[in-house]
């Protein structure tokens, strides 16, 4: 049932600092917008916060780090929720719907050293040992750098750093955009540039979910709703519906928007990182899951599909089955 105004508008948010700090940064905006209605901030644990001795390709990701909150917003305890959208499935559970996309912050990756140094990939020296717990990463710099030792690295933002500074580490690969919005902008050694290194799908971008029974509530938040970040992710997640991927297959997109055109950069990897497919596809802003479709068939022809098929067999009965970027 949607809140009345008079109600507090319920956010649903994991406890982490950074997501602490991104559904807060909804608060304040929803606040901003209307400053009669009382805004509090209720926190979820998830699946995905329980289990950080295990990578998570091999958890499986079917909403491991949404369900949870998902649960609530549909038993009535929140009435809206805030995700990175780069974890949120591609298909929400039926009674959800993604209410607004937030204006993206930078997508890239970064390298942090733990030396401190500036410097990329390509100044690390060989056999250091590089931390990430993505499989998308993990491939893309078997590919770049096969000289490097590529270790798991789970935890928060705060405990991946810690674990960097305590020398268990060379150097770790993380999202620019926690880095960022948590104001660690000066531990970044490197940006992995989009030209050469994709990033997750939606990656910088927040998701604002909702009931599809609250209309009120979706009219609400969409003063947060950035068209061209909402047209270029959309992109990348039907790129990565297509192709029935998640974190246990390593996929990497990014779009871009310039004006009413969509360009749309996508790559599959396999978990060696040899061979990786990347193509390019372009449309208008209203065509962004044809994109994303078109995509990831022009991939699959070149022979992606054969390699993910691979990966399926071999992770099958391992992890669960994949659903989220």
């Amino acid at each position: 049932m949607v809140s009345p105004a008079s109600r507090t508008l319920r956010i649903a948010s994991r406890g982490s600092e950074l997501a602490l700090w991104q559904a807060r940064a909804v608060e304040a905006a929803l606040r901003a917008a209307d400053p009669e209605t009382p805004v509090e901030i209720q926190v979820v644990r998830t699946t995905g916060d329980r289990i950080l001795d295990v990578p998570l390709a091999r958890i499986g990701d079917k909403g491991l780090f949404t369900k949870e909150i998902d649960d609530a917003l549909l038993r009535g305890d929140a009435d809206l929720a805030v995700h990175s959208l780069k974890d949120v499935p591609t298909r929400l559970p039926e009674g959800l719907v993604i209410a607004a996309v937030t204006t993206r912050e930078d997508p890239r990756d970064v390298l942090i050293r733990h030396d401190r140094s500036s410097g990329g990939l390509d100044d690390l020296p060989a056999g250091a040992k590089v931390g990430t717990s993505s499989l998308r990463r993990r491939a893309q710099l078997r590919a770049l750098r096969p000289d490097l030792e590529v270790v798991d690295l789970r935890g928060n933002l705060n405990t991946r750093l810690a674990k960097l500074d305590a020398g268990e580490y060379d150097a770790i690969l993380l999202a620019a955009a926690g880095v960022l919005r948590l104001g660690w902008a000066a531990r970044i050694s490197a940006y992995l540039e989009l030209d050469a290194w994709l990033p997750a799908v939606g990656q910088g971008a927040l998701a604002v979910v909702t009931r599809t029974d609250a209309p009120e509530i979706r009219e609400r938040v969409g003063v947060l709703h950035d068209a061209a970040a909402a047209a270029a992710t959309a992109a990348e997640r039907s790129f990565l519906h297509a192709l029935e991927g998640g974190c246990q297959i390593p996929i990497g997109a990014i779009g871009t928007v310039d004006r009413d055109t969509l360009v749309l950069h996508g790559l599959v990897a396999d978990l060696d990182g040899e061979p990786v497919f990347r193509s390019t596809e372009r449309g208008v802003l209203e065509e962004a899951a044809a994109v994303g479709h078109r995509l990831a068939a022009e991939l699959s022809r070149q022979g992606a599909g054969e390699v993910l098929a691979r990966i399926r067999r071999a992770t099958h009965g391992e992890v669960e089955q994949p659903a989220a970027p």
